[in-house]
């Protein structure tokens, strides 16, 4: 399954890629690749966030296969080389955020723990964070520890506001409009650096885009109703006071002190109550931590090699 470069950004050496089929019939892209140097400290599965794609990763890639670990990643469905859900292959959908966690644990099983040396760990970034969340008390028989990244615990709407849409929104599906886009949604356009809420590292935001426009496969437009609803109800179960009491896998959440995409104070409250969730801002950052500004990266994986064992 191909892996795409463009001008100045290699495809990792060393790669191995295919699709993974699930039960219902959607294929996945995944991609793995052995460590360059370090010894070898185990393996780590990295999950994306929303629209994102493979090759986004390459960087962060690189810098894990250092630190001695092998490194398998895949498309979420319905966005990057995964099969898309609906005929406008632009349209962030989904029906299930269990089939997002089903996806995870058959990547987990079929890719990772049957073929790659451990101990297991997570990379997981904002809704790939919420998949690993929903998916905590399964994930604790496999996995060591979890790195999670701008988590995706809640929108950062007045409450007011957000239950109003959240209303709307489960009306809209029940009609049959779930693949309709959110108000104000539309097909993948390029975006400009000036005003961008994901990074202040414009070479990290211009690379993204040229990706994106090079290569129209990995384009991904607007959520759908269906995903904003779909995701709003797992999102309800983190706000459940014995959520945090009950989360089994132990974990290190970082969030961006400037992120105006999901949360910060939620998912504050919410490690507050986790016994085996530490938590660290990392202030002024953006949402995409890792796509960031490298004193903010820096911070990350100052943190990241404090919390998994070898890496340092």
């Amino acid at each position: 399954m191909q892996l795409y470069s463009i001008d100045g950004i290699a495809v990792p050496e060393g790669a191995t890629s295919g699709l993974l089929k699930m039960d219902d019939g959607i294929q996945l892209r995944w991609a793995r690749w052995a460590p360059t140097g370090n010894g070898i400290k185990g393996t780590v599965t990295l999950v994306q966030g929303r629209a994102e794609f493979i090759e986004k990763y390459f960087e962060t890639i690189e810098e894990l296969r250092s630190r001695g670990f092998f490194v398998l990643t895949y498309d979420l469905r319905g966005q990057g080389g995964s099969d898309r859900l609906l005929k406008n292959r632009h349209k962030g959908h989904v029906s299930s955020l269990q089939r997002y966690v089903d996806d995870l644990h058959a990547v987990l099983d079929n890719l990772a723990l049957s073929d790659l040396p451990g101990p297991h760990y997570l990379l997981a970034h904002s809704t790939g964070a919420a998949i690993v969340m929903t998916a905590n008390q399964r994930l604790r028989t496999k996995i060591d520890r979890a790195v999670l990244s701008s988590p995706f615990v809640e929108l950062p709407m007045n409450p007011a506001l957000l239950s109003m849409a959240r209303a709307l929104a489960v009306g809209l599906v029940a009609v049959g409009m779930g693949g309709y886009y959110v108000p104000g949604g539309k097909n993948w356009q390029p975006d400009a650096y000036e005003g961008n809420v994901l990074t202040a590292d414009r070479t990290r935001f211009e690379r993204g885009q040229k990706y994106l426009a090079e290569f129209p496969d990995l384009q991904l437009g607007s959520p759908t109703l269906g995903w904003f609803w779909t995701v709003s109800r797992a999102l309800k179960k983190f706000q459940k006071p014995n959520f945090g009491l009950d989360f089994a896998l132990p974990s290190l959440v970082l969030t961006a002190g400037a992120d105006k995409v999901v949360s910060s104070s939620a998912t504050d409250a919410l490690c507050r109550t986790a016994p085996v969730m530490g938590h660290i801002e990392i202030r002024g950052a953006n949402h995409e931590i890792l796509m960031e500004r490298d004193p903010y990266r820096e911070q990350f994986w100052a943190a990241f090699d404090a919390f998994i064992p070898g890496s340092a």
